[in-house]
């Protein structure tokens, strides 16, 4: 087991792999979320976080940077975060969920911060479902703390009920 996240790798995406983060965002989303928001919500926010316009806007932004999390060089996730100085702001993380519990979103978390630190950030922070009990483990082992919590319309009557959460540096 030792030996499998070295077979983890990471590559910027392009705008060629949007169908593929289409893909996985689907994928992952309708695995993970049903125990946590509605299918309708699910669907709304797929439609509205993943069109090709809003990652194709993502992606031309020059303050952020959208990985490809890639096992065995096939495509298994995605990050997507960026500059907001003083900090950085994860905006997403997802995983294939049959790969969980093998340092793969640790070793994210890594390049992530990373980057926030070489680029003079301060902090990391996220916003992540208060229902994803899950992710807010994770969250809280990498060091994250709860910083407060944000009910956020998104439209269509759905909300995003969210801790905030956030990652401070010790020496910048």
């Amino acid at each position: 087991m030792n030996a499998q996240p070295a077979t983890l790798s990471f590559r910027p995406a392009t705008e060629q792999d949007i169908p593929t983060i289409q893909r996985l965002a689907r994928q992952i989303w309708r695995q993970h979320y049903p125990s946590i928001i509605s299918i309708e919500q699910i669907e709304y926010m797929l439609e509205w976080m993943y069109s090709t316009e809003k990652i194709r806007s993502d992606l031309a932004d020059p303050q952020a940077r959208y990985d490809l999390l890639l096992f065995d060089e096939k495509p298994v996730g995605y990050a997507s975060y960026r500059l907001e100085p003083p900090s950085a702001f994860l905006s997403k993380l997802y995983l294939d969920p049959e790969l969980h519990g093998r340092g793969f979103g640790r070793r994210a978390l890594e390049r992530i911060e990373a980057f926030a630190k070489e680029n003079g950030a301060s902090s990391i922070y996220l916003f992540v479902n208060k229902r994803n009990e899950k992710a807010i483990r994770a969250y809280l082992r990498f060091g994250f703390e709860m910083e407060e919590a944000v009910v956020n319309p998104i439209g269509n009557g759905f909300v995003m009920d969210d801790f905030k959460m956030r990652k401070r540096f010790a020496n910048v």
